[in-house]
């Protein structure tokens, strides 16, 4: 049985599902696929979405109702997946980001642009609130692909990275998924999250994802990964170990 920490089920929020119809098939597809508990985890402060913790949590109780109406077996979590800008210290202050399932663990996206200067200070800061960063779809990110070193330095910092069970699959190109499978080969992926937003073009493959892992890396490679995505939810630490970077993996895996 899965655990998704990144989905974007609640309907009409963001870019995700867009109806509650389309909520139910994605949770049905989720149970079919061995998924019993989804992290909702709508786009909050990214320019375009503005998802405060409030409104999460009445949708999730929303969507949870309809589930057992229907006798779906799947539970849906509260979370946000919350756009690094200046405003976020402010607005975790004010209550309207909130961290996923109210444990010690908030989802934070990079924006396309880059690295903000001030990122961080604001990792700095959630980690004197006794908060742990948890990077979404680092591997998408291009400053990363480019430098994986800081990945690294991000990782040493006490940050946890979340990669997205399409990029393994190839679902965003070759590029995406060899540097995925670096960031999984070096020991930086903490969780497998599906960052699913509908059943068309960005379905949920995370039970996909986890049987290619099985097949490649063996069983046991990935126990840590249901084991941190139940961390996650009861708010228990993840243990981590760093690993210094070399180069010469990265180049290995782009040939």
């Amino acid at each position: 049985m899965l655990i998704d920490t990144h989905c974007h089920i609640l309907p009409g929020m963001d870019d995700g599902a867009r109806t509650l119809d389309e909520a139910i098939e994605m949770a049905q597809h989720a149970s079919s696929e061995g998924i019993h508990t989804i992290v909702a985890t709508p786009h909050h402060a990214d320019g375009r979405h503005e998802n405060a913790a409030d409104k999460v949590e009445l949708a999730v109780q929303e969507l949870n109702n309809e589930l057992e109406k229907r006798r779906i077996p799947v539970q849906i979590l509260p979370g946000q997946e919350v756009r690094v800008s200046e405003g976020l210290l402010l607005d975790l202050d004010a209550g309207r980001v909130r961290t996923l399932n109210h444990s010690q663990y908030v989802l934070l996206e990079l924006p396309p642009t880059g690295i903000p200067r001030y990122f961080d200070e604001i990792i700095y800061e959630l980690h004197v609130e006794g908060l742990t960063v948890i990077l979404a779809h680092p591997e998408r990110q291009l400053d990363f692909i480019v430098n994986p070193r800081l990945l690294h330095s991000y990782v040493e910092k006490g940050c946890l990275c979340q990669i997205t069970s399409q990029s393994l699959m190839g679902l965003f190109g070759r590029k995406i998924q060899k540097f995925a499978m670096y960031v999984y080969k070096s020991h930086l992926a903490h969780l497998i999250a599906s960052d699913a937003h509908n059943l068309a073009s960005r379905r949920s493959n995370l039970a996909e994802a986890y049987s290619y892992l099985e097949k490649v890396q063996g069983r046991k490679a990935l126990e840590r990964f249901s084991i941190n995505a139940a961390s996650v939810i009861r708010n228990e630490t993840i243990v981590t170990k760093t690993y210094p970077y070399k180069r010469r993996v990265w180049c290995l895996t782009l040939h």
